[in-house]
This record gives C-alpha cells, structure tokens and sequence, in this order.
C-alpha cells in the first residue's frame, strides 16, 4: 500500500490570533467505508450524505484506501460495458489504495498548497496509524474565511 504523509514546516505564527493547524478545521465525525462493502452500497451513501468520497477502514480504523463517485463511476461503467453485475463487488477491488495524508499539525495555508498542487479533493488524517479526520477543499475554504477578518488586510 502507498500512504505517504506529509508533515508541516515549522513557522512563526506570531500575530496570530486564531487557530491555523489543519486539526482545528478538519471533519472529524467522518462517513467511512470498508473493504468488504459493496460499491452499490457506497453510491447509496454518497447520495444519501451529499459527499464525493471517502476513506476505507479496517476493523482497527487503519486507513486502507479512498472510494470516490469516480470510482463508483469507473465500476458502473464497466460493469456495464461487460454485462456484469453490480452485486458482490467490493470496494476493495475499486478503492485507490495510493493515498496521501496530511498531519493534523499541517498550518492550513500549506494544506491549501498541498490541495493545489495535488489536485486532490481530500486529505485523511491519521494518527499513530488511526484515521482520525479529514480536510477538504471546502474545510479550507471556510477556514479562510474564518482568518480573513482577523489576519488579511
């Protein structure tokens, strides 16, 4: 599996006066997935929640993957193109197991860079290998905005 963590640079925040790490905007009452579930069963609640993907857990909330609707796409798609069906195909099989990770300790402005430079939409959080939150562009976004009329002239 290919989890790489990126860690934050150490810099003065003096000036400051609101919270800038990545943990004090990040989702942490996540909607995740497991292995086991089948993709029928993602879709349902990616609908449901109004959410674009997320992480896949073991039984020890260890990340294993990220499903995402392009993944559920790619599966439909598929199945479709060979006549297959949708029932009993797990999200093992269609989960990107190459995931990024970012420490809840990560100043937002270099989250927000590490967002521009990857092209990703989210970013897990682990601690001591547990999954323990998530950003995403939009968590940034409203951090922005909740630093704007503190910090930005």
């Amino acid at each position: 599996m290919g989890i790489k963590s990126f860690v934050t640079r150490k810099e003065d925040t003096k000036g400051y006066n609101a919270p800038l790490q990545v943990a004090d905007y990040m989702t942490k009452n996540l909607i995740t997935f497991t292995p086991s579930q089948s993709v029928e069963q993602v879709i349902e609640t990616l609908i449901k929640n109004r959410i674009s993907g997320g992480p896949v857990v073991n039984e020890k909330n260890e990340l294993v993957g990220i499903i995402s609707e392009g993944d559920c796409i790619k599966q439909i798609s598929e199945s479709r193109y060979y006549n297959m069906p949708m029932e009993n195909n797990a999200v093992e099989k269609h989960m990107a197991t190459n995931v990024e990770t970012i420490e809840g300790s990560m100043n937002i402005f270099d989250a927000a860079n590490k967002f521009l430079q990857s092209k990703r939409r989210r970013f897990p959080i682990v601690e001591n290998g547990k999954l323990i939150g998530q950003i995403s562009q939009k968590d940034i976004l409203k951090a922005a905005m909740k630093l704007k009329g503190q910090n930005w002239k």
